[in-house]
């Protein structure tokens, strides 16, 4: 009987605890961001035509299934992206600025100007995304949005909120980068 329980319980144990794995990537349940736990909103994996791109899962202080709950949420978030092949830092940073193209009116994108041009910066100044690399995009609500690439800070942080949701409509906007991982992120 104290096998049984201990099996049951080492069970469900495992299941709390469980970490999604999207194209051989794992995606923990839970992750610290400074001194807030946040939880895996949800997962996905960005491909063009039949080339694995990339995985990315989103990170929130409590899990949200519409957009707008999202983008409204206070507090630490994060986008966690491991790459598949290898990219260019242009080719990145370039589909990146077009998602934000796509999802804001020219006077949106304006107002971002400065900032949009300072994240690609930061990008470029990798030269290339190896397959495996791991990039963070965090906000910090102290601080701002941080991009870092392996652990390693890039650039430096960026400020304003505005920001930061400007960055996650690339994949939750009403054009996102793939319309099934929008849907992947949300936890659908």
């Amino acid at each position: 009987m104290k096998k049984l329980l201990f099996c049951l319980l080492f069970c469900l144990t495992g299941f709390t605890h469980a970490a999604v794995d999207i194209a051989g990537v794992k995606f923990e349940d839970k992750t610290k961001l400074g001194s807030t736990e946040l939880v895996l909103n949800g997962a996905g994996m960005r491909s063009r035509f039949i080339i694995k791109v990339y995985v990315i899962g989103l990170y929130l202080a409590e899990k949200k299934t519409a957009v707008a709950d999202v983008l409204a949420q206070k507090g630490a978030k994060r986008l966690h992206v491991v790459t598949l092949r290898e990219l260019t830092a242009e080719q990145f940073a370039d589909a990146l600025v077009e998602g934000l193209h796509k999802n804001h009116s020219d006077a949106e994108t304006e107002a971002l100007k400065a900032r949009i041009e300072e994240f690609r910066n930061a990008i470029l100044s990798l030269k290339t995304a190896a397959k495996n690399d791991v990039i963070t995009i965090d906000w910090l609500p102290e601080s701002g949005t941080r991009l870092s690439v392996n652990g390693k800070q890039q650039g430096n942080d960026i400020a304003g909120d505005d920001f930061y949701r400007a960055l996650l409509k690339i994949w939750l906007g009403q054009k996102p980068a793939q319309d099934d991982l929008k849907e992947a992120l949300l936890g659908k």
